[in-house]
């Protein structure tokens, strides 16, 4: 049986599109599946990636940040007087008040104890004690400036949480200063 040329290209394009069928399903498909799944696999890597990235970046802030926590601690130990406080507080102000420009007038400090968590008691090796001072004053402007810079450079820390400047007739040349001072230190 002799074919015919038209029964030669049918059979020609029936090979054709048989290969290019066995070539897609054995082949392309399962290709393109395991493609499909190496690309998941790529964005779920990208995202753990990209997640740890983030905890590496907020490990290197929070190291940053206890760096700095521990310097801070370390120059406060360094400006904390053990002991001194109170006595260094008193020279410093006679020091500073001239009769002239300021004088005290009354002086009333209490104790007020500070306390940690309890979580960080266990660690804490000293407790630290708020003294809080308040002090009423006849000053002039450059005498109290001059008190508050000195106060700055005591060598323990020193907060002024109330400042109350008025004039008053009876005092006429100075000011009525109404002062509110704490001060941190450690107990031993």
């Amino acid at each position: 049986m002799k074919l015919k040329s038209r029964e030669k290209i049918l059979i020609l394009f029936v090979v054709i599109a048989i290969a290019i069928w066995a070539f897609d399903f054995f082949y392309y498909t399962p290709q393109s599946r395991k493609i499909k799944t190496l690309k998941e696999e790529v964005k779920a890597a990208d995202l753990k990636l990209n997640e740890s990235l983030l905890v590496t970046k907020g490990m290197e802030t929070l190291e940053a940040e206890v760096i700095r926590q521990e310097e801070m601690l370390k120059r406060l130990n360094e400006r904390t007087l053990k002991g001194e406080e109170v006595k260094t507080f008193l020279k410093n102000l006679a020091r500073e008040s001239d009769p002239k420009q300021m004088k005290v007038i009354s002086l009333n400090p209490r104790e007020e104890k500070v306390t940690l968590p309890e979580k960080k008691k266990e660690t804490s090796v000293s407790q630290y004690k708020k003294v809080l001072v308040q002090m009423v004053l006849h000053s002039s402007y450059s005498k109290l400036e001059a008190y508050l810079k000195g106060i700055e450079k005591l060598p323990f820390l020193i907060q002024v949480e109330q400042l109350q400047i008025e004039r008053n007739e009876e005092v006429e040349p100075l000011l009525k200063v109404t002062l509110g001072l704490s001060m941190y230190i450690i107990s031993l």
